[in-house]
């Protein structure tokens, strides 16, 4: 359940780490706090955390590094890694993104919304632990069938193009992740493949008028993921 979730919280400023902790701790999660990059390391190997929420900016090394240097490791590749931080740039965004980070959460967040943003994050786990079954993937309304290549909301039937079905499926198997557009160009095109700039946007906009607007979000600067 994703209540008994293990989350780590990383930040160098012990108010926010008693805060944080004590919201997520009455929620059901079981919590560790680690106050560097250095010790989270540290704690991240002992502990084996599903999410860890990261602090950018800490002394000994920057929560940029630590995501760097965790999805090095086999361990932690699955790992669902949110950053929480007071800078909103866009390359501070960028480069969280490119170390393999799964979320940006912008200080200062409400403990429900940050709580709600959490298990959001926290239901790629469980999808990936078992909410696909023989290729399908159930979300919300929606069932996505890889076998037979059909797409239901609310046990209706929805007609797609392959490479419309193959976006969708691809970010639904994933929910929370954000997908670059350079990764998405080369899953679903191929690299060897020449697609104009909008070609992602055109498919984007067809797939939210067949399901809604609430699945699929646009990450400015950076891609698009899923959320349900």
């Amino acid at each position: 359940m994703i209540q008994n979730s293990k989350i780590l919280i990383v930040d160098d400023e012990p108010d926010i780490l008693e805060f944080i902790w004590y919201n997520l701790s009455k929620e059901g999660f079981e919590v560790q706090t680690a106050k560097n990059g250095e010790e989270a390391l540290l704690v991240a190997e002992e502990f084996g955390p599903d999410l860890i929420l990261l602090d950018i900016m800490m002394p000994k090394m920057g929560g940029v590094e630590v995501c760097h240097e965790l999805r090095k490791k086999p361990k932690f590749k699955d790992t669902i890694i949110a950053f929480l931080t007071a800078r909103n740039e866009d390359y501070t965004q960028i480069s969280a993104f490119e170390e393999g980070g799964d979320d940006y959460i912008t200080k200062p967040i409400k403990p429900q919304v940050l709580i709600s943003r959490l298990k959001a994050l926290l239901k790629r786990l469980n999808l990936n632990s078992g909410g696909s079954i023989n290729n399908v993937i159930k979300a919300g309304e929606l069932k996505i069938d890889k076998d037979a290549f059909i797409v239901y909301k609310n046990e209706d039937a929805i007609d797609f193009a392959k490479k419309e079905f193959e976006l969708l499926y691809l970010l639904a198997s994933k929910p929370g992740r954000v997908f670059r557009r350079e990764e998405i160009y080369n899953k679903i095109w191929g690299e060897e493949v020449i697609v104009g700039n909008r070609t992602i946007d055109v498919h984007i906009r067809k797939i939210r008028e067949k399901i809604g607007d609430k699945y699929i979000k646009t990450v400015k600067g950076i891609g698009y993921k899923f959320e349900f």
